[in-house]
């Protein structure tokens, strides 16, 4: 089913566009409010006489039950991330440095930044959870903790 374009006047099709450029809504929800404004507006000014295809439309409608769907399982994810890396807290580990040497350190906090993956407050750095190499049970000031260099 295509979006006959001839039928849209200019306000219309600004106002199917508005919801992508809105500043402070996420990329996903704006999407996904643009693509319920353009299936509006494309019933909307539909020819009378030529009906959208009903088996299409159904396509249409599962595809973003789909994508509905998924943005839940990301969200969820995200969810699971930071559980994973709050779970670090205030354990040793070893960590790579982006120019490759491995230090030690406590980490005193866990963050999720948007999309990206979670970030852990070792001392003064962030470190991307995926550079930590070992997690240890054991605190740096306890009896036998040695730090590496």
């Amino acid at each position: 089913m295509t979006l006959p374009t001839s039928g849209l006047s200019g306000a219309s099709a600004a106002a199917a566009a508005a919801g992508a450029s809105t500043p402070e809504k996420s990329k996903t929800l704006g999407d996904r409010d643009t693509f319920l404004k353009l299936l509006v507006a494309q019933l909307k000014y539909q020819d009378p006489s030529k009906p959208a295809d009903s088996t299409q439309f159904l396509a249409q409608t599962a595809q973003f039950t789909q994508v509905e769907k998924l943005e839940g399982i990301a969200d969820m994810l995200k969810g699971q991330q930071l559980i994973t890396a709050s779970s670090l807290v205030g354990k040793t580990v070893e960590y790579m440095t982006p120019d490759g040497a491995k230090l030690n350190g406590v980490i005193s906090a866990a963050k999720l930044n948007g999309d990206s993956e979670p970030m852990l407050r070792i001392g003064g750095a962030e470190v991307p959870l995926s550079k930590v190499t070992e997690v240890q049970e054991i605190k740096p000031d306890a009896p036998g903790a040695t730090a590496k260099p």
